[in-house]
């Protein structure tokens, strides 16, 4: 019995961390909001972006080592970390004067 209880909460477990949602991210008018997200340091996360313009940008970040292209009204999901807690930067290629964010790893 032990051990079923065991078993059921390491499954438990791990349908909820599947059942977060990724931060989000919305790209509207050549501007993301928000332009600061939080996350927790030292872990793999997802981040959803959500391209609400009606032109392509590509997600862009020397920083984070991610480039990731956006097709208008369209949705991606950008893999990164595990990260060192600091400030990450990351703009819209594209349109980089408007498009302009941040990503803050923390330890929590």
């Amino acid at each position: 019995m032990r051990l079923f209880l065991a078993l059921s909460a390491i499954v438990c477990s791990a349908s909820a961390a599947v059942a977060a949602e990724p931060p989000r991210l919305v790209l509207k008018d050549h501007q993301f909001s928000p332009a600061t997200i939080t996350v927790p340091a030292n872990t793999r996360v997802q981040i959803r972006v959500d391209n609400e313009d009606k032109t392509p940008d590509e997600f862009d970040s020397g920083d984070l080592r991610v480039e990731k292209l956006m097709a208008p009204n369209s949705s991606v999901v950008i893999n990164i970390g595990p990260l060192k807690p600091g400030r990450y930067a990351f703009e819209g290629e594209f349109h980089a004067k408007t498009a302009k964010g941040v990503v803050i790893a923390e330890v929590r």
